[in-house]
């Protein structure tokens, strides 16, 4: 563990973990755990550090993915889990906005209980195979057809990592609406900093009391250091080399893997 990590844990009381590329990587199948994590995550409750974890998970229910999760033998449920749907459908109800959603069909039934029609504003999420031509134009077509268009995304990352290799997210579509109808798109989900607070609120600890542990230096660890967190980044998942001589983000440590940055952590917590 290196020796500017203590700073990190001196007054630690809660964990946020995000999870593609930490706790398992996605693809075929339903992905694999990374190895080590699985004990990480048990190591953490058992030390009776505050968990929650914070995914930009877009491809499946909040439901559905926690379920997956356990399968693969994580000790995690579903109300410790922070994903951008559900805090969407919230947004979507307070405001009265009607959602034409350009998202994956294993995610539409998140927004079973908000009304879509007469469309006032467009959602995008990771839609995959679904950011067709066309459905990226008739999502375009929505939006500048609204006097004032509103475009809520789902997150905003470049890339993420699966089996097979990494593939484009939700932020390379949501720039191009943005640049098409020359809007600025409201950001649900990392590295908006309600999402973060919405964790940290709900485990009861100040920004200064907890940790994010991410592979996103942009959206995991930048978005919480702009929350008052301190904030880890794994070397698996879509984590590449230059990340560490990034210009403006700069992580307060970079771990190999989870279990790498649980060790280290629970060894400072017991000295």
């Amino acid at each position: 563990m290196m020796a500017e990590w203590k700073d990190c844990i001196n007054d630690l009381k809660g964990v946020v973990l995000d999870i593609c590329g930490v706790l398992y990587d996605s693809g075929e199948g339903g992905g694999v755990p990374i190895p080590g994590s699985v004990e990480a995550v048990k190591r953490i409750k058992a030390s009776g550090l505050k968990l929650r974890f914070c995914t930009n998970e877009t491809q499946a229910t909040r439901d559905k993915f926690v379920a997956k999760l356990q399968r693969m033998g994580f000790d995690i449920s579903v109300n410790e889990v922070f994903s951008p749907a559900p805090a969407a459908c919230k947004i979507l109800k307070d405001r009265g906005l009607r959602p034409h959603l350009l998202v994956y069909d294993e995610v539409v039934p998140e927004f079973a209980d908000v009304d879509k029609s007469n469309p006032n504003c467009v959602v995008v999420g990771d839609a995959a195979d679904n950011f067709s031509y066309k459905n990226v134009n008739e999502a375009f077509r929505v939006l500048i057809g609204l006097e004032k268009p509103v475009l809520i995304s789902l997150g905003r990352g470049r890339y993420y990592k699966e089996t097979d290799g990494l593939k484009l997210d939700v932020g390379i579509y949501m720039k191009a609406l943005e640049y098409a109808c020359d809007i600025e798109a409201e950001v649900v989900g990392k590295p908006a900093k309600m999402f973060f607070q919405s964790a940290l609120a709900d485990m009861g600890v100040e920004p200064h009391q907890a940790i994010m542990i991410g592979d996103d230096l942009v959206n995991d660890v930048g978005g919480a250091q702009q929350c008052g967190m301190k904030a880890l980044q794994v070397r698996t998942g879509k984590y590449r080399p230059n990340d560490e001589k990034h210009p403006t983000v700069k992580a307060d440590g970079y771990v190999n893997n989870l279990a790498e940055a649980v060790d280290g952590i629970l060894k400072h917590l017991g000295e």
